[in-house]
């Protein structure tokens, strides 16, 4: 019997090219984005919140929480920081790899 199985990295590499490809690196774009709404989503409820009092906290309207959210906007990185810092308790950490 054969094994079919393919790991996450070649399914994309097959329907999206190498990285640094132009497809690639806008479909990898369009993963972090949605990763980090549901990060943000995911602490929101943990910590008990709705997106109306998440919002309320930091001075911005529930309908951009829930756009970020659901990946229907990109968030500026001080909005990032303003979200996770005085609305969630959290702090930012960025790391960046060459």
């Amino acid at each position: 019997m054969k094994n079919n199985t393919k790991t996450l990295d070649k399914l994309i590499e097959e329907n999206y090219g190498k990285k640094g490809n132009s497809d690639r690196d806008e479909f990898e774009k369009g993963f972090i984005d949605f990763k980090i709404g549901y990060l943000i989503k995911e602490a929101r409820l943990k910590k008990g919140l709705t997106q109306q009092e998440l919002a309320e906290r930091i001075g911005i309207n529930k309908s951009y929480i829930s756009k970020i959210e659901n990946d229907v906007k990109e968030i500026r990185l001080s909005n990032l920081q303003k979200i996770i810092e005085v609305g969630l308790g959290g702090n930012l950490e960025l790391k960046v790899k060459f």
